[in-house]
């Protein structure tokens, strides 16, 4: 509940600092120019571009690994060969039929028909999750589901527990604080809001995360109270496995990816306006330098997707500090150098708080992510 109060917190200072600046800011990037000038801007600039990629990478390996998965559940027969179980070549159908055609719109605003579709998608899984609940008895008491989740039939398995704490718990900080980050999007939101003002961009903000955050917390505490102990990283899978062939399961991995999908044009706008800030800032919008950066990016992300299979864990060791600076660290520190109120003010001591807890939070993630992978 704390990193949702941190990811509210840092939303009202970046509003807070474009307000502060008393200039037309419309990106993130702005905000670093005017706090700290054009080294300022660079390194926001970089950052964004660094973790856009990364993530949009990431996304789009999931669809290339898991979709050929997701349509052969639905096949009787053998069809291994055909194209449409080839993961690169539903990967780039994807691309050129959706993401990139998405990718070229020159606003964010206009994806807001994609993103609330997507929105359904992840209700839809929810909703799944918490009716499989009741479909699924506790202990599990089948041999194909024994063969899998090597389970005892004790009651004692049945039992939630409040706390668990394990290695893998160093993970779930920068997971739960970047499945709320959109911070690089706030700014061209608020400026493409009909008469923008910080109270309507706080009611944006308040419903964006409240719906996000009780989407998350129902489908992880049901998928927890169903499979307990058992329950794996990738909570569908659990599912697979004890409900083979259940149309609506199957239903679900599909929608689930192509939320995925949806989201990579979400991730693109900021990506692209930070190139366009680095490289074309003092030219007036041209369509030729957006769409060749547009291009750029799409073939970028989609050989990072083909031909890098490890990147979700290069992309995870510097997504565990870029993260947490455009989450945390970032919004504290532009509205302590742009806000003239006194230090001891309230504004500027959660300003502060929220940088220190971004640089603790960074450094605690990164740290551990390098240890388990050289583990690993």
């Amino acid at each position: 509940m704390s990193l949702v109060v941190g990811q509210l917190a840092a939303w009202r200072f970046l509003v807070g600092s474009s307000v502060l600046s008393r200039a037309a800011v419309t990106s993130y990037e702005d905000l670093g120019l005017f706090a700290f000038g054009l080294p300022g801007k660079m390194v926001v600039a970089g950052t964004i571009i660094i973790q856009n990629i990364g993530a949009m990478s990431s996304y789009l390996l999931i669809i290339e690994t898991e979709l050929p998965a997701a349509i052969s559940e639905f096949l009787s027969g053998d069809y291994s060969g055909s194209w449409y179980l080839n993961g690169q070549t539903l990967l780039i159908i994807m691309c050129v039929g959706i993401v990139f055609p998405l990718t070229l719109l020159p606003k964010i605003g206009f994806l807001g028909y994609t993103s609330s579709l997507s929105f359904f998608f992840m209700v839809f899984f929810a909703v799944v999750i918490i009716i499989k609940k009741w479909s699924i008895p506790c202990p599990l008491r089948s041999n194909y589901i024994e063969q899998y989740f090597q389970i005892s039939n004790a009651t004692d398995d049945c039992k939630p527990k409040l706390f668990h704490f394990s290695k893998e718990s160093a993970y779930a900080i920068p997971t739960m604080a970047f499945s709320f980050l959109c911070h690089t999007s706030i700014l061209p939101i608020y400026c493409e809001l009909q008469s923008p003002s910080k109270k309507r961009m706080q009611n944006v903000t308040n419903t964006a995360i409240a719906l996000s955050f009780l989407i998350y917390f129902l489908s992880a505490l049901f998928g927890y109270l169903t499979f307990y102990d058992k329950v794996a990283s990738e909570l569908l899978q659990d599912y697979s496995k004890y409900l083979p062939h259940d149309v609506v399961v199957m239903t679900v991995k599909l929608c689930i990816l192509f939320a995925l999908l949806l989201t990579v044009p979400l991730i693109h706008f900021p990506a692209r306006k930070a190139l366009m800030m680095m490289f074309f800032s003092n030219f007036p919008f041209s369509w030729i330098h957006h769409s060749l950066i547009t291009l750029a990016l799409n073939i970028i992300i989609v050989l990072l997707a083909m031909y890098v299979p490890d990147i979700r864990n290069v992309f995870g060791i510097v997504g565990a500090s870029t993260s947490t600076c455009l989450i945390f660290v970032f919004p504290g520190l532009f509205y302590l150098k742009l806000s003239r109120e006194d230090f001891l003010s309230w504004k500027k001591l959660g300003a502060f708080v929220l940088l220190i807890f971004g640089i603790l939070v960074g450094n605690f993630s990164l740290a551990f992510t390098i240890f388990n992978w050289i583990n690993k």
